[in-house]
């Protein structure tokens, strides 16, 4: 198929589980596409056992793997989405939380991923199909960041306390950037190929260039797109300008190797706070905010149809065991520590709404990021396991904790007159 037809298709089946959605189930939007594309690629499953000799199963799986998930994702979807998002977050409150943000995104990335990559070797061992301690902290990498699309796209259908809020969006935001930097210096050691990290100094070197050059450079484009924004009054040329902000952006931060999310959050936090009311009129405002606000809800429905459609790639195999199973509550476990820590040590001197640390953890959904990081493992003796591990926490985090977390909130929360 043309890349016309793929994406022809993808609109056509994501408009129509969307429509069913709405019409008949009333689950959040995201979500019901989630669910609808996931429960597609089930019944095409056990299609192709009751009647082998239909081909349909074959023949979808065939365009399925056409695209190439993790390009689209990472090189594609994410800078648009971020941005999106960013627009949207106050950067006066996300200033007063910056400690927590900050060690959430980078002290918990780091403690998530310890736990989870040692308690994955663990397990693997226990059961008698033994990983590598280093390619299981490469799954601990690829899982512990929580997908910034998945989060923002649950947080617009519930209440929270604004700075529970601003604590889950924010992390969210910055620690997929850290998240990628860290899951590639540890695939660089799995992998015995070089990303210029010899060590842990390496690494650190590394992991700093990357975010401080992707902070930097998100600052420089975003404020040179706010001075082009202040000095005309034209929307449409003024969106324009936004959109040639995030794939410029991006694509100059691939080419001298900093953090592209890290660039857009920054370009986007930017031109959400300095713009409106210091360089765009009220007519920009209207028209620029909700172009973005559509392209958001558009690519988190095509992106999560996206991932409910992997299973028809991702086959399950009874060889893996157990193992892809425990490794929910494995991350459950991983990610409660890692808020925990943070916040208890901070709780010394910053408030903390009753209830964080479980919001935290039930809030800490992963989504497209960890999949399209697992697939672009290189192929080995351990990849399709941890490619079935990784399928298995992403959809139980986003149909499960994605659907329950109003419900957890409204338990552990006790000033309910926030929320």
């Amino acid at each position: 198929m043309s890349v016309f037809e793929l994406i022809a298709l993808l609109l056509v089946l994501t408009a129509s589980f969307g429509w069913v959605n709405q019409r008949f189930f009333g689950l959040p939007g995201t979500v019901g596409v989630l669910v609808m594309g996931l429960a597609a690629s089930i019944l095409l499953l056990l299609l192709e056992l009751a009647l082998p000799q239909v081909t349909l199963y074959d023949d979808l799986t065939e365009i399925v793997r056409e695209i190439d998930f993790q390009q689209t994702v990472l090189e594609g979807m994410l800078a648009f989405l971020l941005f999106a998002g960013a627009l949207y977050v106050d950067l006066g409150a996300l200033r007063e939380r910056a400690w927590v943000v900050g060690s959430m995104a980078t002290l918990g990335v780091l403690i998530s991923t310890a736990l989870i990559g040692t308690g994955l070797w663990a397990l693997s061992n226990l059961l008698g199909a033994p990983i590598p301690f280093i390619w299981a902290m490469v799954f601990g990498a690829l899982i512990s960041p929580t997908d910034p699309v998945a989060v923002l796209a649950t947080l617009k259908a519930i209440k929270v306390p604004k700075t529970l809020e601003i604590d889950m969006s924010g992390e969210s935001l910055f620690n997929d950037g850290i998240g990628v930097v860290l899951f590639a210096i540890v695939l660089s050691i799995a992998a015995g190929s070089g990303h210029g990290a010899t060590g842990f100094s390496g690494a650190l070197h590394l992991l700093a260039v990357e975010a401080i050059g992707g902070v930097l450079l998100g600052l420089a484009g975003g404020y040179l797109a706010y001075r082009a924004m202040k000095a005309i009054d034209n929307y449409s040329l003024e969106v324009l300008i936004s959109l040639a902000l995030v794939a410029g952006t991006s694509a100059l931060a691939a080419r001298l190797g900093t953090s592209g999310p890290l660039a857009v959050v920054v370009a986007g936090l930017l031109i959400g706070n300095r713009g409106p009311g210091r360089a765009m009129s009220e007519i920009t405002q209207r028209y620029l905010f909700g172009f973005w606000t559509l392209i958001d809800e558009i690519l988190n429905a095509v992106l999560f149809l996206l991932i409910g459609l992997e299973v028809l790639v991702l086959r399950l195999d009874a060889s893996f065991g157990w193992l892809p199973l425990l490794t929910v509550p494995l991350a459950l476990a991983g990610r409660f520590v890692s808020v925990l820590l943070p916040v208890a040590v901070l709780s010394r001197w910053m408030n903390f709404v009753p209830g964080t640390v479980a919001a935290l953890t039930w809030g800490g959904l992963r989504g497209g990021i960890s999949v399209a990081l697992a697939l672009s493992l290189p192929e080995g003796p351990h990849k399709s396991t941890l490619l079935a591990c990784t399928y298995l926490v992403v959809i139980f985090t986003l149909v499960v904790q994605g659907l329950t977390l109003a419900r957890v909130i409204r338990a552990t929360s006790a000033d309910q007159s926030a929320v």
